[in-house]
């Protein structure tokens, strides 16, 4: 199942859409993997570029891994107001569930100006995931 999640930052807009690759999984080898959708659109009225990702991945187990990198998908990308990029990604864990959230760190084209754009909480699920009542 997809849900969207979304966040908005100085204007720019980011949602992000997860899902499980029942394909890409062996879970009798404790081993999942999703894929992650992202769009990034400018709602605001100055140019920005992507610089650099960081990424905070907790799995089902309370571990937390931090992953961070220029750009996204070997890319820096620019927009300008109205403008959008999508991509898609996505990361393996050992458990059959989990969160990644974590930030877009900005430039803005005038002044240079660095921001970060936040990138929402969404979370990992997959079937094989236990279901616990509280």
């Amino acid at each position: 199942m997809a849900h969207d999640y979304s966040a908005t930052t100085r204007g720019i807009q980011v949602s992000v859409r997860s899902f499980f690759l029942a394909d890409h999984s062996r879970p009798a080898e404790g081993k999942f993997f999703w894929a992650y959708q992202v769009r990034i659109e400018n709602k605001g009225a100055e140019q920005v570029q992507l610089l650099r990702r960081s990424w905070t991945i907790t799995d089902g187990r309370g571990r937390i891994q931090q992953v961070q990198g220029d750009g996204v998908i070997g890319k820096q990308p620019v927009l300008g107001p109205g403008e959008a990029f999508e991509y898609t990604s996505g990361t393996p864990l050992d458990t059959p569930s989990g969160i990644m959230q974590g930030a877009y760190h900005m430039s803005v084209a005038a002044t240079g100006e660095a921001f970060e754009a936040a990138i929402p909480a969404f979370s990992l699920d997959s079937p094989h995931q236990e279901m616990r009542q509280h």
